[in-house]
C-alpha cells in the first residue's frame, strides 16, 4: 500500500498532521506571491478635465425695478344713457367702433320737443309784449303822478303790474331753455373720446331718461391704465424716488406679444389696505398699438432708480451650499476655484453681486455639478456641452 502526505476528501487534498515540511513549503510560496503583489504600484488614474461653459463678469446699469401682476382699465368708462325719453330712430355708429367725444351717436324722435320748444318761445314772445306795454304804462303813470294827473296809488299800481310781468318774462324764459336742452338731447352724443361696447338698444325701442340699461358703454383706451400693487415695505422707496420725477413703468402681457409696453407711474393710493398689506398704484400708458385692453392681465415693472456700475453675473453661475452662495471661477490654469459671494438682487436672468467677484472673472455657468476645487477644466461654448449632453441648447 502506497502512502502519501495528504488525504482526499470531497475532492481537496489535506495534509496530514505530521507534513511539517510541506507546510512549511507552501506557506513560504504564500507570503512570496503576497511580497510581489505589494511590490506592484497600479497605475495612477488621470481624470480627464471637465467641460464647462463660462461668462465673464462685467459692469452695467442695473435698473432696480419692483415687479407686480396688474390689471388693465380704461382711462375712463362711461355709461351712455339719454337724458330725455322717446323712440329710438337713429343710430350712428357700430358696435366695436372708436368715436371721438362730440360724436353724434343716437338720435330719439325730435318732434315732442320741437313742439313743446316752439310753444315756449310762442308764449315768452306773449309775454314779452306785455310786459313791454306794462313797462311803458308804468312810466307814462309815473309821469301822469308827478303832474297830479293821477294818484299815487295808480302809478305804483302800474308799477307793480310792470313788474309782475318781467317776472313771468323769466319764468318763460327758462322754460324755453328746458324745452331747446330736452330738444338737443334728443340727439345723443359721446362724451368722451373711446371705444365702444355692445349696442344695448335697438332702432325703434322706447328710450327712458336716465334708466338702466344704459345705450352703450364706451372705453377710453388712449390712454389706458394698469392697475396693481406694491407691498407696503416698498412704500419709502415709491414715495422717495416718485418725489425727484415721473417714474417709469412697463407692461408685458402674459399672453401673446411679451414686449414690454411703456408708461409712467401716475397714482399712489392714499391708503394701505390693511388686509393684504399692500399699496394700489397705477400706471398710465399711450397704448397707441391696442396691445393693452380692458380686464387684460399684465406684469408691471415699476423702475425706481438706476444703479450706472453694478456687476452682474448670469444667474445660472451662482449656486448655494452650506455656507451660502458661492460660484466656481476658472484661472488662467484652467482650473476651477471656489468663491463665495454676496448677491444683492435679480435683475432679470442676472445677479448683481455686490462682494466676491472682480469685473473680468470667467465664472461658471453651465458644468458645476461635476466640479471640486482644484478641477481641470475645458472650456467650451454651449452649444457643444449640449450636443455631448444629447440635448438641444
Amino acid at each position: 500500500m502506497t502512502m502519501t502526505n495528504c488525504e482526499m476528501a470531497d475532492g481537496r487534498c489535506l495534509p496530514r498532521p505530521g507534513s511539517r515540511g510541506q507546510s512549511a513549503g507552501g506557506t513560504f510560496g504564500a507570503l512570496c506571491l503576497m511580497l510581489l503583489a505589494a511590490c506592484e504600484k497600479p497605475a495612477a488614474t488621470v481624470r480627464p478635465p471637465v467641460a464647462v461653459v463660462v461668462a465673464t463678469t462685467t459692469r452695467g446699469p442695473a435698473p432696480y425695478v419692483l415687479t407686480a401682476n396688474g390689471v388693465v382699465e380704461p382711462a375712463q368708462s362711461v355709461d351712455v344713457q339719454s337724458q330725455v325719453g322717446g323712440v329710438l330712430t337713429a343710430v350712428h355708429f357700430r358696435e366695436g367702433d372708436e368715436v371721438k367725444a362730440g360724436q353724434l351717436l343716437f338720435e330719439i324722435d325730435p318732434r315732442p320737443y320741437e313742439s313743446a320748444l316752439r310753444q315756449a318761445e310762442a308764449v315768452l314772445a306773449r309775454d314779452q309784449a306785455t310786459a313791454d306795454n306794462a313797462r311803458r304804462d308804468a312810466d307814462r303813470f309815473a309821469t301822469l303822478a308827478q303832474k297830479d294827473f293821477v294818484t299815487k296809488s295808480q302809478a305804483d299800481q302800474a308799477l307793480s303790474n310792470a313788474e309782475a310781468l318781467k317776472a313771468a318774462l323769466e319764468s318763460d324764459k327758462a322754460i324755453v331753455a328746458n324745452a331747446r336742452f330736452n330738444l338737443e338731447n334728443a340727439s345723443i352724443r359721446a362724451p368722451v373720446s373711446g371705444k365702444t361696447g355692445s349696442l344695448l338698444v335697438r332702432l325703434g325701442n322706447l328710450v327712458k331718461p336716465a334708466s338702466p340699461p344704459p345705450l352703450v358703454v364706451i372705453n377710453q383706451i388712449h390712454p389706458i391704465l394698469v392697475r396693481f400693487a406694491v407691498n407696503d415695505r416698498d412704500l419709502p422707496l415709491v414715495q422717495q424716488y416718485s418725489r425727484k420725477g415721473t417714474l417709469r413703468a412697463l407692461a408685458i402681457p402674459t399672453q401673446g406679444d411679451s414686449t414690454p409696453v411703456p408708461g409712467r407711474l401716475t397714482f399712489i393710493d392714499n391708503g394701505v389696505d390693511t388686509t393684504t398689506g399692500t399699496l394700489t398704484l397705477k400706471a398710465q400708458f399711450e397704448n397707441r398699438d391696442n396691445r393693452l385692453w380692458p380686464g387684460q392681465f399684465v406684469r408691471v415693472g415699476l423702475e425706481l432708480f438706476v444703479e450706472n456700475d453694478a456687476l452682474l453675473v448670469p444667474s445660472e453661475a451662482v449656486m448655494t451650499g452650506q455656507d451660502g452662495q458661492f460660484v466656481f471661477v476658472v484661472d488662467d490654469s484652467s482650473k476651477a476655484a471656489m468663491r463665495p459671494v454676496k448677491v444683492a438682487r435679480a435683475l432679470g436672468r442676472f445677479l448683481l453681486i455686490e462682494s466676491g467677484l472682480e469685473v473680468g472673472s470667467r465664472v461658471v455657468i453651465d458644468g458645476q455639478g461635476k466640479l471640486a476645487p482644484g478641477s481641470k477644466v475645458e472650456v467650451k461654448d454651449a452649444e457643444a456641452v449640449a450636443a455631448s449632453r444629447g440635448v438641444t441648447p
